[in-house]
């Protein structure tokens, strides 16, 4: 998935919650209004989307107070002392999480500033086809096992 299929799907769910992306993006970036897809483009194009990313309005209508998040937990794996003493790695799978706050927005903000890459963080709490069928491919090979 390129950066601009990324934004704009960023953009969608945002303004499916009630975000106004044409009034953001003149009012913030204080540029002319074209076009949406040309908004998205210059924000993928010259880096502009951690102005979007990092906007207080846009994430308080990604994620919505009180409503119910689904994102994917990646696969982790670390050590820790075991009941006998012994050091032990711990496996753990990915798996699917859903979560509802109030303030879901602020700590998503936090997390996303503290992350390598926001494009990436934001990227777990979309639901796009491409995760659906790796999930469905993992578990047709599963269940061949």
């Amino acid at each position: 998935m390129t950066r601009f299929e990324l934004l704009q799907l960023l953009v969608g769910q945002a303004r499916t919650n009630g975000f106004e992306f044409r009034r953001w993006y003149v009012g913030k970036l204080g540029l002319p209004w074209q076009s949406a897809r040309q908004a998205v483009e210059m924000l993928a194009a010259e880096r502009r989307y951690y102005a979007l990313l990092f906007s207080h309005e846009f994430a308080s209508r990604f994620w919505k107070a009180g409503e119910t998040m689904t994102f994917q937990v990646p696969t982790q794996s670390f050590t820790r002392r075991m009941k006998d003493g012994s050091i032990g790695t711990v496996k753990r799978k990915g798996y699917t999480r859903r979560s509802a706050r109030e303030d879901a927005w602020l700590y998503h903000l936090k997390e996303m500033a503290a992350a390598e890459e926001p494009l990436r963080y934001m990227r777990r709490y979309l639901r796009v086809e491409d995760d659906l069928e790796e999930e469905a491919a993992v578990l047709v090979n599963e269940t061949d096992e």
